[in-house]
This record gives structure tokens, sequence and C-alpha cells, in this order.
């Protein structure tokens, strides 16, 4: 039982060192472009070792990877907890519009490293590659959601990839217009466009356990 209270305690320094690098690199990065920042700046940012650094990262691209997933891991859960008889079109706009209301909140933050993301090809190609990840944990939730069979069902991939599809329109869109563009109104828009797609497949999806 001891035990816990220290464990805890370490966690929550190793998370406030890694928000920490992960803050000072992002900014660095977005300030003065991917390509010219290096490891040693990024620590001296930082105000930490290089040794602290590469104990939570492999790389500077490694960074940005991070903050990726996090985006994801946001989406999921949020899904997760929505109420189960909830349209999926409303589910998805909900865990969607998670990281995408974050952005909009600190956009002052959030803009310069969306578009270091998106206009770097490296980045975006890691980008790409994340959210290939996140199609397959969302289908994952719906599919558990609505009783599917991930295995056998189309809709779970497809509805994923239509949400994600939408988050990434909507990213570029508020990117391009450097942040002038409201980032919810966005969404919302996205999501009127594909909401109809999204609920009438899960309708003819729902209906074949049922009929068996």
């Amino acid at each position: 039982m001891s035990s816990r209270p220290e464990i805890s305690m370490a966690e929550r320094k190793r998370q406030l060192v890694s928000n920490e690098l992960t803050e000072a690199a992002l900014q660095l990065l977005a300030l003065k472009g991917f390509d010219v920042v290096t490891v040693d700046e990024i620590v001296t940012a930082a105000g930490v070792s290089k040794r602290t650094f590469f104990r939570y990262f492999a790389s500077k691209e490694d960074v940005v990877v991070q903050f990726l997933a996090d985006m994801g891991t946001g989406m999921c859960a949020e899904l997760a907890a929505r109420p189960v008889e909830e349209r999926p079109s409303v589910a998805l706009l909900h865990a969607v519009s998670v990281p995408i209301a974050t952005c909009g909140v600190h956009s002052d933050r959030a803009l310069p490293v969306v578009q270091l993301i998106l206009r770097t090809p490296a980045l975006r190609a890691r980008f790409l590659e994340r959210q290939a990840q996140w199609r397959d944990d969302l289908s994952t939730v719906l599919a558990r959601r609505l009783g599917l069979d991930p295995g056998t069902d189309l809709y779970p991939q497809l509805a994923a990839g239509m949400a994600l599809t939408a988050f990434d329109a909507v990213l570029q869109r508020w990117s391009d217009s450097d942040g002038a563009e409201d980032s919810t109104e966005l969404t919302d828009r996205a999501f009127a466009v594909i909401a109809p797609g999204l609920d009438s497949v899960e309708r003819r999806a729902s209906r074949v356990p049922a009929s068996q």
C-alpha cells in the first residue's frame, strides 16, 4: 500500500517532464521549422539534458508523433463515453470535436503546430499513419457500441474513416485560413454533410442481427 503514492508521484513527475519537453519542442519546431531545429536546441529551451530528452523520445519526430497519439486517445475515449443510444453521427461528432475544440481554444499555440504537421511532408506522412491507427481504434469502439462484428461488418471501418476524413478536412481548412475560420463551426458543417450517410448505414447494419 505504501508504494502506491511513490509510484503515483513518479508517474506525475514523468508526465510533467514529458509535457514540458513536448511543449518546448513543438513550439520551437513550429517557429523555426522541423528540418532546422536540433535536439540540442530543444533541450536548451526545455531546460533539460540531452540524456533526459532521449529517455522520453527517440527523435524530434517522435515528439510530434506522441502529440498525434494523444489526439487519437482523446477521440476514442470520448466515443466510448457517449450514450449508447446516441446516433453514430452525433457520437462521432463529439469524439472528433475533442482535439479540434482544444486546437480552437489554444489556437495561438495549436495553429503553428497543426500547420507544421500539415506542411512538413515527413510529419504529414506520420499524421496519416496515425490516422490509420485511429480508424482501427474508433471502428472497434463503434462495433462494440452497436453490437457489430468488426471482422465481418463494413460499417465500423467505413464510419470511422468518414469521421476522420471530416476531421482532416477541417484541420486543413482551419490551417489554410491561419485560424480565421472557426474550427467548431467547420466541424459542424462537415458532419452535417456526412451525418445522413453515417446514420443510414448504421440503421441497415443494425437490422442484420435482428433478422437472424
